[in-house]
């Protein structure tokens, strides 16, 4: 049997498809579907495979196979699609994919329902569920560098373009619970607020919908910004919620709840939307969000997230950079306008994280330890010697509460993004814990 390199489960070494203007390609044969391809059937594997699905699996098992620089003596010659085939159908066996199962966050063994994970992100659907027993059965992220965090963490690589027939294609026939963060700059209050006007992120909802009218699980749970809410005068979300109902389903009228309320020292507001199939008689009346876990006292602190120990000198400013953003408040305070750096207390909650650089400067921090100011990047001036820094990857991870096991692969900047584009598990957990639970899975 053939033997492979020691190394970890990553695209990293991979060539790319990505066309003259940057996009990468998600075709039927590019290696991202056929990774996708492949990690889905390992983690699903007692389901019945038809003969084009086959004829596909083989052929990512042999592209996997030669990338990752399997190699075998000449006496064995190549291996036959009957032999890749027997590999396939016992994984587990043949050792040849333990990769895709040595993760930090596997599948329960016996799950006591199934999801789909839609606008995937880095998993924070994925694991609240999977914390609650369930099994996740098909997954869908747009981004590179999120579908290799996800692949890092989980074992499975999402499949691409959810708006592309080729990927919903995969989506299984039957499964308990569609879950997803759909894009929101399109409804943000920090953006241009387009809303269904937006052609490319606005208008993904409506995949959303059309995977509910064709799959009818029992039950979704969606998250958006608390924008939507109040986009177009309260338009948006009413047509949203109409669609909702045409698709077949009762709609648990939608909140906005805090993430500081449930665990994590974040001050972040999201809207959730629930709903049930019309046919399972559910009174959505029944249904109550879940109460605050962590208030007064009992509220988390950013202390209780700060790294314990010196961070590297990259995470804090430079005199010039400091300067800059003095300047840059000052004028907003002058123009009546509340925009600016801010410097959190330690022992209170932090801002909400978001993408980009106001994410980072509205939650700059005093860290005095540092005790080596040579700078490891190129800065202007000279690093700070009042200790303002900001937040670490790590920081960001703890404050969507994901767990210190959860792998960060990625350099820094795609790690802010992807964590400030996540969701924060611990209130999704809450949450999903109160439906699943009338919807009798757990």
């Amino acid at each position: 049997m053939a033997k492979k390199n020691e190394t970890d489960l990553k695209l990293e070494a991979f060539p790319e498809e990505i066309t003259e203007d940057g996009t990468r390609i998600y075709g039927e044969t590019s290696y991202e579907n056929q990774m996708a391809v492949l990690s889905h059937y390992l983690h699903n594997n007692r389901e019945e495979v038809d003969e084009d699905k086959k004829e596909e699996i083989i052929l990512a098992i042999r592209e996997f196979l030669s990338r990752k620089q399997f190699r075998q003596s000449k006496e064995d010659g190549e291996l036959s699609d009957e032999q890749i085939w027997m590999a396939a159908e016992d994984a587990t066996q043949y050792d040849l994919f333990a990769d895709f199962f040595k993760v930090p966050f596997p599948a329960p063994e016996h799950p006591k329902f199934t999801f789909i994970d839609l606008f995937a992100g880095i998993g924070g659907f994925r694991i609240a569920f999977q914390n609650l027993g369930g099994k996740c059965v098909y997954s869908s992220e747009f981004d590179a560098k999120a579908q290799e965090s996800y692949l890092a963490n989980y074992g499975e690589m999402p499949f691409g373009d959810i708006t592309k027939e080729s990927t919903k294609k995969y989506i299984p026939q039957n499964f308990d619970i569609l879950c997803g963060g759909f894009p929101c700059q399109a409804f943000s209050l920090a953006g241009r607020r387009l809303g269904f006007k937006d052609e490319t992120r606005g208008t993904l909802f409506f995949e959303i919908e059309a995977i509910l009218r064709k799959h009818q699980p029992k039950a979704f749970f969606l998250e958006n910004v608390k924008g939507l809410a109040i986009h177009d005068k309260g338009r948006t979300l009413k047509t949203i919620l109409e669609h909702l109902d045409d698709a077949g389903y009762d709609v648990v009228p939608p909140q906005i709840l805090n993430a500081m309320d449930y665990g994590v020292p974040q001050h972040r507001e999201r809207i959730y939307i629930i709903g049930f199939r019309k046919d399972l008689g559910i009174n959505v009346e029944d249904f109550h969000y879940p109460e605050p876990t962590t208030t007064g006292e009992k509220r988390p602190k950013f202390r209780d997230v700060m790294e314990k120990e010196e961070v590297s000198v990259k995470y804090y400013l430079s005199t010039a950079y400091v300067e800059t953003l003095i300047r840059h408040k000052a004028r907003h305070e002058a123009a009546g306008h509340g925009f600016g750096y801010k410097i959190i207390d330690i022992d209170g909650v932090a801002n909400a994280i978001v993408v980009g650089g106001m994410g980072r400067e509205c939650n700059l921090l005093i860290d005095k330890r540092l005790t080596n100011f040579t700078p490891v990047t190129r800065i202007k001036g000279e690093v700070n010697r009042e200790g303002i820094r900001k937040m670490t990857p790590r920081e960001w991870a703890r404050l969507q509460g994901f767990p210190d096991t959860f792998k960060i692969v990625v350099a820094d900047a795609s790690a802010y993004k992807q964590f400030g584009n996540s969701v924060a598990i611990p209130a999704i957990q809450a949450t999903a814990e109160k439906e699943l639970q009338l919807l009798g899975l757990i």
